[in-house]
């Protein structure tokens, strides 16, 4: 689904888990429960989502707020804490990737004038790291810290037609969702378009998930070629879009003999 991915299903009775699951794999459930559109939940939501007690779950939440990982809104919502986004920023492992493309995202930006943004593979999914965008742009579902499956999106073309062969393979055995109806969702259809990815340098996906937008990417690449990113733009859906390939493989380029030095 846009800008997130589904939540592990609690498994057995809600007894049999409080049994069986440590503390720590308690407090993960608990932050895997905030999503990109449900940033805040109520104790009752996040119990229910993390296959826990309702006073289990309020007691780990209490101990983290006071530690900082989360905070109370004034509702008595809670959400994930300044104090957990500062570590996680200090350790990610995306930091090189996002201070290295930034200065060459802003030039691309200031050309395309919509959205400029940075991904990177995650599990089977594309992960956003990094999006400028400008007041009326058009539409864009993802956002930063959002996901999407690899078969939807101009970025997560890129990163799969780079990816290890088993696991393009396990993509193309399916299911494969569509957006819309240009989604691509026939797998000998993709792999065709996969091949022409490694061929072109770049994937044009007019309309894939909004009929009004073009999304465009292009591989990264560090030390040694490998594809480490994608950078793409989400343009309009007419015939001026082909027109900004030139830009963002300049600054793919740019980027990319940045990563490798």
């Amino acid at each position: 689904m846009p800008g997130g991915v589904p939540r592990r299903a609690s498994r057995g009775t809600l007894p049999d888990v409080a049994k069986r699951d440590s503390v720590l794999t308690r407090v993960v459930r608990i932050f895997e429960t905030f999503e990109p559109d449900a940033p805040a939940l109520r104790v009752t939501d996040v119990a229910r989502r993390a296959g826990l007690h309702v006073a289990t779950a309020s007691r780990l939440i209490e101990e983290l707020v006071g530690h900082g990982w989360l905070l109370r809104d004034t509702d008595r919502r809670v959400r994930v804490g300044v104090r957990l986004w500062e570590l996680a920023s200090r350790a990610s492992p995306t930091l090189g990737l996002r201070e290295a493309a930034m200065p060459f995202m802003e030039d691309l930006h200031a050309v395309v004038g919509h959205h400029t943004q940075l991904a990177v593979l995650e599990d089977h999914e594309v992960l956003f790291v990094e999006r400028l965008s400008a007041p009326g742009a058009v539409v864009n579902v993802t956002r930063v810290a959002g996901r999407l499956p690899l078969h939807a999106s101009s970025s997560g073309l890129v990163l799969l037609a780079h990816a290890p062969a088993d696991l393009q393979e396990q993509v193309l055995a399916g299911p494969l969702g569509a957006f819309r109806r240009t989604t691509l969702t026939d797998p000998a259809r993709l792999r065709r378009f996969l091949a022409d990815v490694r061929r072109d340098g770049y994937a044009y996906c007019a309309g894939f998930i909004d009929e009004e937008t073009t999304g465009i990417a292009v591989p990264l690449r560090g030390r040694g070629g490998d594809v480490v990113a994608a950078l793409s733009v989400i343009v309009p859906n007419d015939d001026s879009a082909r027109m900004q390939i030139p830009a963002l493989r300049a600054a793919a380029r740019g980027i990319s003999r940045t990563l490798s030095h």
